[in-house]
C-alpha cells in the first residue's frame, strides 16, 4: 500500500485496519436497520467498546488523558463508521473536543477533556432556524446579570443531544458570537424535541434555550469564539467528508454485487455498457474524493492550506456519495425505491451530510473566494 503520496501516517494506517474490522463486525446492515427503530439510535455496548479502544481520546492531549494525536488520525475511524453506517455520537463528541481545545479555559479543559476521553458524550448546538451554514449567523442569545447567563432561542440539528453529558452551544452575547458549555443537568424536561430528519441512522433534536440559565464560568473564552467556530467548521467538514467517502465505497460495493448476480434477458446486467460506465464514473469519483480526504487530513493544521483542502474534500465527497447512491437506486430498479434497499439508506445519509456545514456548491463558492482573492 503506497500511502506517502497522499500523506497517510503510520497511525492512520493502523487505525484504518482496526476500524475496518471493528465497524464491519459491530454494524452489519441488519443491526443498522434494527437501530432505526430504537429509542437511542445507537448501541451503548458498542459505544463502550469504542471508548475502550481509545478512539474518543485520539485527538485529546496526553496531559488531559488523551492519546495526543489530531483530527487527522480520527479520519480513518470515521471513514469506516460511514462505510458501515455505524450509528454513534462519536463525531459530535470529537467536534466538541476541538471547541474546548481552541477556546476552553484551563479549568474547562481540565474538567471536560478527561471526561470526554473516558467516554462521556458531547454534542454541538450550532444550527439555527435560518438554516445558514455560516456559523457566525446566530439568532440564539445570552444576557449576563450577576454572574449568570440567561439563554434564549432555539438551536436545531443537535445530533445525539438526548445522550449528551455536555452540549457546546453558540449564542450572541453583547452582539458578538460566543460559545458556552451546557451541562445536561441544567436542561429542563421538554427542552429537547426530536426532529424528523432524512437520515434515520442519526438522532437530531431541537434545543429550546428559553428559561435556561448557566453560570458565566460556562462561557468559553469570548476572544477565541471566532477561532473556535472556524475550527469547528473545518473539523466537522473533514469528518463529514470521511463519513461520505466510507459510504461511497459501501454503496459502490453493494451495487457491484447486484450487477454481478442480477440477470435480465439471459445476461448479467453488469455486462451492459449503460451500467458499466456509470459505475466506473462512481468509482473514479470515490477515489478522487478519498484522495482529497486524506490530503485534507494531512494538511488540516496548516493555516490557509488546511481550509482549502478541507473544502475541496467536502465538495468532492458530496458529489461522489450522491452520485454513487443515485446510481445504486436506479440500477436496482423498482426495488431501489423501497425502504428495503440499502442504497436508500446511503442516499439519505448523503442528503443529510450535504445539509450540514455546507454542500458542494457552497464549498466551491468558498474555494473561489480563497483561491482567487
Amino acid at each position: 500500500m503506497e500511502f506517502a503520496g497522499i500523506g497517510y501516517s503510520e497511525e492512520q494506517i493502523q487505525l484504518l485496519d482496526i476500524a475496518s474490522e471493528f465497524c464491519r463486525e459491530k454494524s452489519p446492515i441488519a443491526k443498522v436497520r434494527a437501530l432505526l427503530e430504537s429509542e437511542s439510535g445507537f448501541d451503548a455496548a458498542v459505544w463502550q467498546e469504542i471508548v475502550e479502544l481509545g478512539w474518543t481520546a485520539i485527538a485529546i492531549p496526553e496531559s488531559h488523558g488523551g492519546v495526543g494525536l489530531s483530527p487527522a488520525e480520527v479520519v480513518p475511524v470515521v471513514e469506516q463508521m460511514g462505510r458501515n453506517l455505524l450509528a454513534s455520537p462519536f463525531v459530535p463528541s470529537i467536534i466538541a473536543q476541538q471547541a474546548l481545545l481552541v477556546a476552553g479555559s484551563a479549568e474547562q479543559q481540565a474538567d471536560w477533556l478527561p471526561r470526554l476521553a473516558a467516554g462521556e458524550i458531547a454534542a454541538v448546538a450550532l444550527g439555527e432556524s435560518n438554516g445558514d451554514w455560516d456559523l457566525g449567523n446566530i439568532a440564539a442569545s445570552a444576557s449576563r446579570a450577576d454572574g449568570v447567563l440567561k439563554l434564549s432561542g432555539t438551536k436545531h440539528f443537535v445530533l445525539w443531544a438526548d445522550s449528551a453529558d455536555v452540549i457546546v452551544v453558540s449564542v450572541l452575547l453583547d452582539g458578538k458570537p460566543a460559545l458556552l458549555l451546557l451541562d445536561k443537568s441544567v436542561i429542563p424536561a421538554g427542552a429537547l424535541r426530536r426532529e424528523i430528519i432524512v437520515d434515520e441512522t442519526k438522532r437530531s433534536f431541537a434545543l429550546a434555550l428559553d428559561g435556561i440559565s448557566v453560570p458565566d464560568t460556562a462561557l468559553l473564552d469570548p476572544a477565541k469564539a471566532g477561532a473556535a467556530l472556524a475550527q469547528i467548521e473545518l473539523a466537522a467538514n473533514l469528518l463529514q467528508a470521511a463519513e461520505m467517502c466510507g459510504g461511497s465505497q459501501a454503496v459502490i460495493d453493494y451495487t457491484l454485487d447486484y450487477l454481478r448476480t442480477r440477470k435480465q434477458f439471459g445476461k448479467l446486467i453488469g455486462e451492459y455498457q449503460a451500467l458499466k460506465h456509470p459505475m466506473v464514473d462512481a468509482y473514479v469519483g470515490y477515489e478522487k474524493a478519498r484522495t482529497h480526504l486524506y490530503s485534507a487530513a494531512h494538511s488540516f493544521s496548516d493555516q490557509g492550506r488546511g481550509e482549502v483542502a478541507v473544502r475541496m474534500a467536502k465538495a468532492a465527497a458530496d458529489g461522489a456519495y450522491s452520485y454513487a447512491a443515485d446510481r445504486a437506486i436506479q440500477f436496482h430498479g423498482g426495488f431501489g425505491f423501497t425502504h428495503d434497499c440499502d442504497a436508500g439508506l446511503h442516499r439519505r445519509a448523503a442528503i443529510f451530510h450535504a445539509s450540514q456545514y455546507g454542500d458542494a456548491a457552497w464549498h466551491r463558492k468558498k474555494l473561489a473566494d480563497l483561491l482567487l482573492a
